[in-house]
């Protein structure tokens, strides 16, 4: 089997103090906020993963490739333009749920949001949720 490390990692670095430094302050209250919605919707806390990215859960994965390795089962980092949302193995399964979410732009397994106010949080943490079974329905997600 051929394990190689993911570029992104845990860092050990404090959630408290990452979301303090975020700018503007707009920013930062909303990704207290989705602090708030990932921690009540997965029952994990959080965990530094690199230097921008908030984790919750993770998960070990093996491909038929013989690849493997561990990652972040469900987070977001509060970016400059936008937050990006990372719901794990990607979008593709939720097209039921993605119309309902509000004004986004997708990528392959990250979702940008503005603004949170643009978005239905409720829908979001339906997504989250799903996406979290999904994930577990393939590799076994774990606490953090």
């Amino acid at each position: 089997m051929t394990r190689s490390e993911n570029k992104t990692q845990p860092t050990g670095h404090s959630v408290g103090a990452f979301l303090a430094a975020v700018q503007p302050t707009r920013k930062a209250e909303e990704a207290q906020v989705l602090d708030g919605l990932f921690r009540e919707v997965t029952g994990f806390a959080p965990v530094m993963w690199g230097p921008s990215i908030i984790g919750y859960g993770k998960y070990h994965y093996r491909y038929a490739s013989g690849r493997e390795g561990d990652f972040l089962a469900t987070g977001f980092s509060p970016r400059k333009t936008a937050h990006s949302i990372y719901i794990m193995p990607g979008y593709g399964d939720f097209q039921d749920i993605l119309p309902r979410l509000g004004k986004h732009k997708l990528g392959k397994s990250c979702l940008y949001v503005n603004k949170l106010p643009d978005i239905d949080l409720d829908v979001l943490s339906e997504l989250i949720k799903a996406g979290l079974e999904r994930l577990d329905s393939l590799w076994p997600v774990e606490p953090t």
